[in-house]
Formats: structure tokens, sequence, C-alpha cells
């Protein structure tokens, strides 16, 4: 008996672009040079990513038809935090409703019925906000206990996982919806650093719906075995995310994964033995594609096999990624594929530097 994820439904954007098409987007915006766009074209080749998605069509279209940044050669007007915050209210709603639609669809779930509430996002905020919205929108009972989760960053839907199991275990008739969006593109950054190059060439926008159950061992589902976080104090700095005038200002080092690298092998053995089970008794393992490169070290730290990540990489591939929600991306398709009785350990990473980890169990 334990809380278990039984539904997840996801959403994205109608906007979906090829990275090269971003990739043009990117060299004209930063007014690159033959050099620095050649420069600029690597890290794309690199970045293992084939798609994503956002709200805003102008990175799929020509200077002088965009609608949401200025048509100048510098962007100008160049969009401020406020225009941000408004566009964001303005489509995070809708991109949440889609995920809920696509959860209730999938797994016939009656949303009035729902107890709790769990709104995660660390792109943008409002109040009355995103919780209060869909409460109106998708007729949940107006009793509905709510939570907000923001500005957490890449793990942020792990805190939320966290909590509905709380609630689950305090409470065996609770059905917790979690409801996660982040709309990461509209905070492009036009100034031209490494460190915006790199944002630049990740981040991309989607949502997810979830639902947390009791389990009495009659429903298929992804049972939440344990949960343990630890944090990189020494390379607290090395990722950050702040407000700015002209929307929230991500910084990204080179030393992260190199930092992840040094912490996972002890992360994955804290956890395991909280757990009570050996790592051997692991059969999957799914980490956030915070990056390439970060897969890429854990696969090579943790002597991971060759296969092992696949998922993490096609979701990176086809989506990019879309901070916090995409871990749970990761966890519909491992949903549906996990086969009953296998352990899967997860891993996130966020601003701290924050390390999230969990076990769960496909029952």
């Amino acid at each position: 008996m334990s809380s278990t994820i039984t539904a997840i439904g996801t959403a994205n954007p109608e906007y979906r672009f090829p990275q090269m098409k971003i990739l043009e987007f990117m060299s004209t915006a930063h007014n690159l040079d033959e050099l620095n766009g050649s420069r600029l074209k690597k890290l794309y080749d690199a970045s293992g990513i084939q798609f994503r998605y956002s709200v805003i069509p102008d990175f799929g279209v020509s200077r002088g038809t965009f609608t949401f940044f200025g048509n100048d050669g510098n962007l100008e007007p160049f969009p401020g935090t406020k225009k941000r915050s408004d566009f964001y209210e303005n489509n995070a709603k809708d991109l949440a409703i889609q995920a809920l639609k696509n959860l209730k669809e999938s797994f016939e779930f009656n949303l009035a019925d729902a107890t709790h509430l769990i709104t995660v996002s660390c792109t943008g905020m409002y109040a009355p906000g995103l919780d209060i919205d869909l409460v109106q929108e998708m007729q949940l009972a107006e009793t509905i206990e709510r939570t907000c989760i923001n500005f957490m960053g890449c793990y942020g839907a792990f805190n939320a996982l966290k909590m509905a199991d709380y609630i689950c275990r305090a409470n065996v008739e609770a059905k917790v919806l979690i409801v996660d969006v982040e709309l990461c593109t509209l905070h492009f950054q036009r100034e031209n650093t490494m460190e915006n190059w790199v944002a630049n060439s990740l981040f991309a926008d989607g949502a997810a719906a979830v639902l947390v159950e009791h389990n009495k061992g009659d429903k298929h589902g992804l049972a939440l075995k344990c949960f343990y976080n630890t944090l990189v104090t020494e390379a607290k700095d090395e990722m950050a995310w702040r407000i700015g005038d002209y929307g929230f200002e991500m910084r990204l080092s080179s030393g992260i994964a190199r930092n992840i690298g040094k912490k996972i092998n002890k992360v994955a053995d804290d956890l395991a033995a909280k757990a009570g089970i050996s790592r051997t008794s692991i059969n999957r393992t799914a980490i956030h594609p915070g990056g390439r490169r970060i897969l890429e070290v854990c696969e090579q730290v943790l002597d991971l096999p060759e296969e092992a990540l696949d998922i993490s990489y096609d979701i990176l591939r086809q989506y990019g990624n879309m901070s916090s929600v995409t871990i749970l991306f990761i966890l519909k398709r491992l949903l549906k594929e996990a086969l009953r009785g296998e352990n899967i350990m997860t891993f996130a990473f966020g601003p701290g530097l924050t390390v999230e980890t969990m076990v769960i169990e496909a029952i």
C-alpha cells in the first residue's frame, strides 16, 4: 500500500520548431559574425535536441514578422518582465488545461473528485493564480486544498510528488492533482554571452498533469517508494535563476556536469540505502535531461548500460529541456513501458546545486 502515480497527461504549445530553425533566430538575435555563428552551430549540433516547443511564434519566422520581440536590429522594443509575465498568465492556463484534459481522457478520472491541487512553475506566477484559474475552468471542487510550488527550478516536480506522497499517506482517500507548467522560452536573453548561448539552446515549453492517490494494490501505476535530496553547496553559484528587468535571467556554469559527476555515485548509494534496497536491484534509471552533457556524465559515473537512459535522451531530443516538467514526460513513458516490479531510480538537478532523487516501483 503506497502513494502511486496512476495517470499522467502532457501538453505542448502549438509552435514546434526544429532546433536548426531556432539556431537561425539565435544567430540573428545575437548579431553573430561568421566565426561566432559557426561556434554557435557547433553548440546546437552537440545539444542532442531535434525539436523544441514554444508559446512564442517568433523563433520560427523572419525578423520583420515578429509579434513578441521587436523587429529592429536589436529586437527593440525588447519585452520587459511585465510583458513576459502577462504573456505567461495568458498562456499557462490553456496549456495546463490541455494537460488535465489529456490526463482525464487517458484515465477517465472525474476531476471534480480531486481533493488536493499542487501547481508547479518556475517561469511565471500571478495571483489570483493558476490554481484558482484551474478550479474555475475545470470545475474542480471549490473546497479543494491548493498549494503552489514556485521558482525551484528543474527539480520542482520532485517536491510536488513528495508533497502528494505525504498527503496520500496521511489521508488514504486523497486524490492529488499535480499541474506543472513551464514557459521557459518567455525568458530569452539577447546579450551575447556563452551562458545565454547555452541557455537559449536548451530550454522549451510544456505542461504535465499527474494524479497521485493511495493504492491498495488494485491499480497500475508508479509507486512512490522513497525520496532523498542533498545540496552540493560548493557549486551553489553554478546554476542560478533571478528576476531581471527583461524576464528571468539564467546562470548556467560549464562546471555543472562536472560537479554532478563528483557526487552522483554517493547520492545513488545514499538513496538506495534509505530505500532499503541494493543498487543492483535497480532496473531502470531516469534522469532529468538538463542537457546532453549531464546525461553523458551520469551515464559514465553510474556505469549504466548503453540503453539505460534511452527515454531521457529521447525526451531531450523531441522536446528539449522543459525545466521541471521534463521528468514528468519521462515518467509518463515509464508508466506505459515499465514492467511490474521494476525499481526505477530517478534524478533531477537545480539551483543550490540541488540534487533531488527518488525510487519508484512499477506496480
